[in-house]
């Protein structure tokens, strides 16, 4: 095992809950999660995201649900409810069970619709186990190698045997539960907004748990209360109709590559500050309470440098949790010419990047794409409508960009003081005997602000899968003893008192 990624692991695993660490045998559970990451869930094949719902809808109506399939342009969306007798509290939780697209030859192992159990992580010299021990404890640092295990099937599945263990052990589930899975989650869910305006009052709930992402690195049970919103958008600077003879033409033919590179650079500066007019103008600032929250999370940003390898923070002076709460503007892709092989002596014709904007509350994907747009303007630009520059344009204009917006939508945030939010939080710290962490914003993207905007509903994300997964990327697992912590917390929930 490196060096680097044995202190890494040795730092997180003495931060994680007491809960971790147990053993627990559920092997039946695991043959279902088996079962349900063998069938292929990229949302462009649509027999296979069809037997995705068919086995969820089975599954969800063999243990009391109510369930309804909501045809798409896309995706079906599944609509779930299950009453509970004397029940006062709505409980309304949210899946996506498609998943990122997947190249075969990338994964070690089966593949990434082969599931294939490891006793360590790959990175950390794990080994395949060809079946789990017939008999014995399940070591909770084995991990499960699959497309989906972590992002979002596998708490799907652990959201299932919780209603199971509760029902064997004979806890009564105390709230009316609803669930919403969609299947076009990892396109931009461009179905769901539709789907919970129209199915408004099947889906509100008292509290609303987005049951997707990756936990805290510490270990710890993890709430978030709000969650960034998203656009990307693609700039392309023009040179010359054509690539250009880098010794014929070099020194007097303008190169998109270069000045693409000055634009990007111009728009941060050395300390990771976006320098874009206004672009941190709408920001609502920390309650007293959510800077405490961020105080009270264990910081652990040396330790996920060393494991990512790198000295310093983009943005230095202030540790994660807190930067989770401002807009970013990141790069990325780029492409220009050739890179690889010989290459061609080009001047190349055009350079494109493609970027991504995150939002927090009250920043808005129009508000942020006009700024930005604003901004490339001055620094001299003529922002051409059209696929490519006119002749008209070329003759007019030394520096010729287009913009373009693809798709977007805002952040939202729930008060950490809400009653039903604070009782989860306190029932999960019951049972898994440590704190969990609370966090004002996540870091990454869900369509939170459907359900705590649109829905008027209270709303939580409650990551609860290992943040080394390696979600959209080949070898996705899932460490088992999140699993099993992950059922222990979503028990606790659905038999609150």
């Amino acid at each position: 095992m490196p060096r680097r990624l044995s202190l890494a692991l040795l730092l997180l695993a003495a931060a994680a809950p007491a809960g971790a660490q147990q053993a627990p045998t559920r092997r039946s559970e695991l043959a279902t999660l088996v079962e349900f990451l063998s069938i292929p869930n990229v949302a462009t094949d649509r027999a296979d995201i069809a037997r995705d719902a068919a086995w969820l809808r089975a599954a969800f109506e063999r243990r009391g649900f109510r369930m309804t399939v909501v045809a798409t342009p896309g995706s079906p969306v599944l609509i779930g409810e299950r009453p509970a007798a004397g029940a006062t509290r709505t409980l309304t939780f949210y899946f996506h069970y498609d998943g990122q697209p997947v190249t075969a030859s990338e994964w070690k192992d089966a593949g990434p619709f082969q599931p294939t159990y490891r006793d360590r992580p790959l990175e950390a010299g794990g080994r395949v186990m060809t079946t789990l021990p017939a008999a014995g404890p399940v070591d909770p640092e084995w991990r499960l190698y699959a497309r989906s295990a972590a992002d979002d099937r596998g708490p799907i599945v652990a959201f299932l045997s919780a209603l199971d263990e509760a029902r064997a052990a004979g806890r009564p589930i105390t709230s009316n539960i609803r669930v919403l899975m969609e299947g076009d989650e990892e396109a931009g869910s461009p179905s769901l907004p539709a789907v919970v305006r129209e199915h408004a009052d099947r889906i509100r709930g008292d509290l609303i748990l987005l049951v997707d992402g990756p936990q805290h690195p510490s270990g710890r049970p993890t709430f978030v209360f709000g969650a960034r919103g998203i656009m990307s958008a693609e700039l392309t600077v023009f040179g010359a109709r054509t690539d250009l003879h880098s010794g014929n033409y070099g020194n007097w033919a303008p190169n998109p590559a270069l000045q693409l590179s000055r634009l990007l650079a111009s728009m941060v500066d050395t300390t990771g500050r976006v320098t874009i007019p206004d672009f941190y103008k709408d920001v609502v600032p920390l309650t007293p309470e959510e800077d405490q929250a961020i105080s009270a999370i264990p910081d652990v940003d040396s330790v996920l440098m060393r494991h990512f390898g790198f000295a310093k923070p983009e943005f230095a002076g202030r540790r994660l949790e807190a930067l989770h709460n401002l807009p970013t503007l990141n790069v990325s892709g780029l492409g220009a010419g050739t890179v690889t092989g010989q290459g061609r002596t080009v001047i190349p014709a055009q350079a494109v990047a493609r970027l991504d904007l995150r939002f927090v509350k009250n920043v808005t994907p129009d508000s942020q794409f006009a700024r930005l747009q604003a901004f490339v303007r001055s620094q001299g630009y003529h922002l051409i409508a059209g696929a490519s520059p006119t002749d008209t344009e070329r003759a007019t204009y030394p520096l010729l960009a287009r913009l373009r917006r693809m798709g977007g939508y805002p952040a939202g945030r729930t008060p950490l003081d809400n009653p039903v939010a604070r009782e989860a939080v306190a029932a999960v710290a019951a049972e898994m005997h440590v704190a969990p962490v609370r966090m004002p914003t996540l870091g990454g993207s869900v369509p939170f602000y459907l359900f705590s905007d649109g829905l008027g509903a209270p709303t939580v994300v409650m990551p609860v899968v290992n943040f080394d997964d390696n979600q959209h990327g080949p070898n996705e697992n899932l460490r088992l003893g999140n699993f099993f912590d992950a059922i222990a917390a979503m028990r606790a929930i659905v038999t609150m008192r």
